[in-house]
């Protein structure tokens, strides 16, 4: 292959059918196959010790992942090649769609198990433009790597494919995808125990969804959100039966304490990574964030006569309505702005530019 050398490294887990001299037998013949040998301590630690010593020890820049008993097509590597020189970080085998695929002679069991396995982790992580995460076919940066393995290091089984994945694209990482058809081995059997490799891939991918959850800006934001609401509630009913307001300042003074908290959570826990600390700031945005608020109540006050007047002025529709409106417009309408005038996580120039390439 054009503009690329190659050297090969067989990581070996001191097996006992003798690989390891075999590759030291070959290596006297070509001197550009290596050897790396350690405990056995599952696929991932393998992976993780062979490619440290590729960068280490051979000078590697791009390291491709290859099963050696030949289920992977080497007749794919310019392809996967190629997307690298294109500009992707990583690339992974795709045996489920563009033509990929497992083998026909497959227990149905076995089908299902795999096929079902990368479905769920695609629905969960809602990373629906990379179709394979569990296979083994791959080829990365070394950037990545480096990056990476210091989070690796609890991965020892079959479960570091997908986390290996996972991690690459939650940190920005350019992926790209080879589709190849998955051949059935000739000898040998698969190590992999189906049922407790599901289990395995249920627990990680849950696991690591709701971290990714309880970290997310915007799931902080709607549970503060939430409680607001709650706020806004209690005291409307407090004002209005306890110190008997009139409807309007009852309304107003409730919303004010919901603004109030909320602007002051969103600063220090959901959008605590750009939180305002500066008191001149906070005098200068609090109104802003009153502002964006006040857009809020203008689209639920809009929806809900427009309801009203439309089906009626009843109970379920005004909870209806306002639940409509909460949903389909108000939640995105203040993250949005929370984003590009408060905390000022997004750009306006970056949106534009990303509305173009969608449009």
């Amino acid at each position: 292959i054009k503009n690329h050398s190659f050297e090969f490294l067989v990581a070996d887990d001191n097996s006992p059918d003798g690989t390891g001299q075999v590759v030291l037998s070959l290596a006297k013949k070509w001197n550009n196959i290596h050897l790396n040998s350690g405990p056995k301590l599952g696929l991932g630690a393998a992976y993780v010790r062979a490619m440290q010593y590729a960068i280490d020890e051979m000078g590697a820049d791009v390291m491709f992942e290859m099963d050696a008993d030949l289920q992977h097509d080497p007749a794919k590597l310019p392809l996967f090649l190629q997307k690298i020189d294109e500009g992707c970080d990583m690339v992974v085998g795709n045996r489920y769609s563009d033509g990929g695929s497992i083998p026909e002679n497959w227990p149905i069991q076995r089908k299902i198990f795999s096929i079902v396995a990368n479905l769920f982790v695609r629905v969960v992580f809602l990373k629906f433009s990379i179709h394979d995460w569990t296979g083994g076919y791959r080829v990365l940066k070394k950037e990545v790597f480096l990056k990476e393995k210091g989070k690796l290091t609890n991965y020892k089984g079959y479960i570091f494919q997908i986390s290996f994945l996972h991690k690459a694209v939650r940190d920005g990482f350019k992926i790209g995808e080879v589709p190849f058809h998955f051949s059935d081995r000739t000898l040998g059997k698969s190590k992999i125990v189906p049922l407790g490799y599901i289990i395995e891939v249920f627990k990680y991918v849950i696991r690591a969804r709701m971290v990714e959850l309880y970290h997310s800006p915007f799931m902080k934001y709607a549970f503060t959100g939430f409680v607001g609401y709650i706020i806004n509630a209690i005291s409307l009913e407090i004002f209005s039966t306890t110190f008997h307001f009139h409807p309007f300042p009852a309304a107003a003074a409730s919303a004010e304490l919901s603004i109030i908290w909320n602007f002051i959570v969103n600063n220090f826990w959901a959008f605590g990574q750009q939180k305002i600390t500066s008191p001149l700031k906070l005098l200068i945005k609090f109104p802003q964030f009153n502002l964006v608020s006040f857009g809020s109540l203008v689209i639920i006050s809009t929806t809900v006569f427009s309801a009203t007047h439309l089906f009626g002025n009843t109970t379920i529709v005004r909870q209806l309505s306002l639940i409509v409106a909460i949903g389909l417009f108000v939640i995105p309408y203040s993250y949005t702005m929370y984003n590009i005038f408060i905390w000022k996580r997004w750009h306006i120039s970056s949106l534009s530019k990303l509305q173009k390439r969608l449009g």
